[in-house]
């Protein structure tokens, strides 16, 4: 019997592994869409993060596609001058980091 519940407890594994993965690769999708939305990376010059707001400061704010970035789950965006911010709930500490790593 102790054999069996070890197979369930192994596919389960397996099951959890599987998820992650497809989550991470959709996550990283989405990041790549956000960068290419915000105008590519070389039009970013800094970003920040507090709360679930994502602060971005872009050479050229007219490169932004708002429309795309409210798309991928934005809950609501306020341009200032050559920055957005951004609301992307529980992703903001997310995106920062991958935005950091791309530099």
């Amino acid at each position: 019997m102790s054999w069996e519940y070890l197979i369930i407890v192994a596919v389960l594994i397996v099951i959890a592994l599987v998820a992650f993965k497809v989550t991470r690769k959709d996550f990283d999708e989405e990041m790549n869409k956000l960068v290419q939305y915000l105008g590519g990376k070389d039009n970013i010059i800094d970003c920040e993060m507090n709360m679930s707001r994502f602060k971005v400061t872009l050479k050229d704010i007219s490169k932004a596609n708002k429309d795309g970035i409210q798309k991928l789950g934005a809950k609501g965006i306020v341009e200032i001058d050559n920055q957005l911010k951004i609301v992307f709930d529980k992703n903001a500490r997310a995106l920062k980091k991958y935005i950091k790593d791309l530099r």
